[in-house]
C-alpha cells in the first residue's frame, strides 16, 4: 500500500502558554509602543534586547520589525552609501538583495558551492573585481561557510562583514555563535524561523557607533537611553543629529511573545536537529540523491532540509516534485522557470543588474528544499524520507 503523508508543512507549533500570558498582559495595559512606558518600567522590547544580547554574547542589540529591516539598517549604520557595491551570496532569499537595494546599493553576487555555502575562491575574485567594501553574508537555509577562512579573506581586503542569520539563530561555527564574526549580525523572528513573533528581528553588534546609528534609524525619538542594550549616551552626541528616523523598532507586544520563547530556544534547536537527522539518515545513500555534508566545525540548527539530484534532468525534477506532492510531500525546487513561493532566485530580481553565476545556476537546477516544522514527529520525518527516496528512485530508474 502506498504511504501518504498528511502533515502540514506551514503549521508551526502553538505559542507557549507563558508567551500567550505575557502578550495578554501587554494587551490589558495597552502600552504596545516601544516607548510607551510608566514610571521606571523598562518595557518588553528593552528587556528582550538585553536578554538576546546576553544569549548571543554581544554588547549591543536592537529589536526591530523584521529581519529584512535589520539587514537594511545594518548596511546604513555601517556607512553604506548610494551606489556602493555590496557582495552577497548568489543563492539567498529575496530580503537580502532587497535590503541592499533599499539602502541604494548594488548587489554583487558571489557563487555558491555544492554544499550551499559561499564559494570563497569566487569571493576573493569578486572583492578584487568589484572593489566592494561590505559583504552581506547569507547563511542560507542554515548552511554556514568556513567562517575562519572567510574572515581572514575579508580582513585582509578590509571588507566589513554583515551576517544574515535568519536561518542560523542558535547555530555556531567553531564555537562562535552565528552573527558574532562580522561587524553586525541580523536575525529574523518571522513565523518560520527559530523564534516566532509573526514578523520581527534583531541587529547585534559590538561596535558602539554602529549600534547608536541603528538605534536612531529604528526610531528612538531621542529616547535612545531607553534601549535595553545600547551604548552610552555620549556615543549619540553627534549621531543623533545626522541619522534619519526610519521607524522600525519592535513593539512591546511582539517582544512579550518572544521573551519566553528565547528561554527555550536551545531545546527547540535540538528538536529541529533531531528531525533533520532522521530525514538525513533516511536519504543518505539513496539512489539519485545527494545529501549536503556538514563540516565538523559547524554546529547547525536546521528547521528545513535540502538535497540535490544532480543526475536528473529538468523534466525529471518536475516529475519528482509532482510525484511527491501526490503523496503529501511539499518540495520546493529552485530550478523552475518562474519563482514560486519562497523559491525566487537571482535571475528573478529584475531590480538587480543581471550577473553570470553559472555554478550557482547548476546547483539550483537540481536543488530541492523542504520545511521541517516542529509539529512533525520523528516518525513523520521517517515517512518523509521513505516517500522522497521511493519517488526519486522511481524517476531515476525510469531514465
Amino acid at each position: 500500500m502506498t504511504q501518504i503523508f498528511t502533515g502540514n508543512f506551514t503549521q508551526q507549533e502553538p505559542l507557549p502558554e507563558d508567551a500567550i500570558e505575557a502578550a495578554v498582559a501587554v494587551m490589558r495595559h495597552g502600552r504596545l509602543h516601544r516607548y510607551n512606558l510608566v514610571g521606571d518600567e523598562a518595557g518588553e522590547a528593552a528587556l528582550l534586547e538585553k536578554e538576546f544580547a546576553a544569549y548571543i554574547g554581544a554588547k549591543y542589540c536592537v529589536a526591530v520589525a523584521s529581519g529584512g529591516y535589520a539587514l537594511a539598517a545594518a548596511l546604513r549604520a555601517a556607512g553604506a552609501k548610494v551606489g556602493d557595491k555590496v557582495l552577497t551570496n548568489a543563492f539567498t532569499l529575496a530580503p537580502v538583495p532587497g535590503a541592499i537595494a533599499q539602502a541604494g546599493c548594488d548587489p554583487v553576487f558571489v557563487e555558491v558551492t555544492d554544499t550551499l555555502v559561499m564559494d570563497l575562491q569566487d569571493l576573493r575574485a569578486k572583492i578584487t573585481q568589484s572593489g566592494a567594501k561590505i559583504l552581506m553574508l547569507s547563511h542560507m537555509r542554515g548552511h554556514i561557510v568556513d567562517m575562519d577562512l572567510l574572515m581572514e579573506i575579508c580582513n585582509l581586503a578590509d571588507v566589513a562583514v554583515i551576517e544574515d542569520c535568519a536561518h542560523t539563530m542558535g547555530a555556531s561555527w567553531n564555537g562562535v555563535p552565528s552573527g558574532r564574526h562580522g561587524i553586525a549580525g541580523c536575525y529574523s523572528t518571522q513565523t518560520f524561523k527559530h523564534l516566532n513573533s509573526g514578523e520581527g528581528g534583531f541587529l547585534i553588534t559590538d561596535d558602539a557607533d554602529l549600534a547608536a546609528r541603528a538605534i536612531m534609524l529604528s526610531g528612538s525619538y531621542m529616547l535612545f537611553e531607553r534601549n535595553g542594550a545600547g551604548p552610552d549616551k555620549e556615543v549619540f552626541n553627534q549621531i543623533k543629529f545626522e541619522t534619519p528616523n526610519c521607524s522600525g523598532r519592535m513593539d512591546n507586544l511582539r517582544a512579550a511573545i518572544l521573551r519566553p520563547q528565547l528561554r527555550n530556544l536551545d531545546a527547540q534547536c535540538a528538536a529541529w536537529n533531531d528531525r533533520y537527522r532522521r530525514v538525513e539518515d533516511g536519504l543518505r545513500d539513496a539512489m539519485g540523491i545527494q545529501v549536503i555534508e556538514r563540516p565538523k566545525n559547524e554546529h547547525y540548527v536546521m528547521s528545513s532540509f535540502q538535497f540535490l539530484c544532480p543526475n536528473l534532468s529538468k523534466d525529471q525534477m518536475i516529475d519528482v516534485q509532482k510525484r511527491t506532492a501526490k503523496r503529501g510531500v511539499e518540495l520546493k525546487w529552485f530550478g523552475a522557470d518562474q519563482p514560486i513561493g519562497f523559491t525566487s532566485r537571482h535571475d528573478s530580481w529584475a531590480y538587480v543588474e543581471a550577473q553570470s553565476v553559472p555554478n550557482t545556476d547548476r546547483i539550483l537546477s537540481c536543488l530541492f528544499d523542504m520545511r521541517l516544522p516542529l509539529t512533525f514527529t520523528l516518525e513523520d520525518c521517517d515517512l518523509l524520507a521513505i516517500i522522497i527516496r521511493e519517488e526519486v528512485g522511481a524517476v531515476f530508474r525510469a531514465d
